[in-house]
């Protein structure tokens, strides 16, 4: 396996199911593939971010020293909600895009007579 910067690392992929359809696509992207596919979406960045912070506290950091404590697989679940969360919301974006595309795709074409 190559390895690429910003890819999963060895022993992720040594664990991985050499069976996975999933895993060997990831392995097949080319790296400027893969960084595109790893950069978040601005608005559904946003959207993540807001939704942590209403999770988590909104003090401003300027104002207060807040400090979170948890335990580690507390912070794991954390973690996979907010991927969760983040792939629902880019799902939605490219459906909302598609949904757009295709009403003006139907607004340009002619009545049939």
């Amino acid at each position: 396996m190559k390895n690429f910067p910003n890819r999963p690392s060895e022993p992720l992929a040594n664990q991985a199911n050499s069976n996975n359809l999933l895993w060997q696509y990831v392995q097949s992207l080319n790296p400027e593939t893969f960084a595109q596919l790893s950069k978040p979406d601005p608005q559904v960045a946003e959207i993540m971010e807001q939704n942590l912070r209403g999770m988590l506290g909104h003090l401003p950091p300027e104002n207060f020293g807040v400090a979170i404590t948890t335990s580690r697989e507390h912070l794991g679940q954390l973690l996979a909600s907010a991927m969760m969360s983040g792939y629902f919301l880019h799902q939605a974006k490219q459906r909302m895009e598609l949904d757009k595309s295709f009403e003006s795709l139907l607004s340009t074409q002619e009545p049939n007579s």
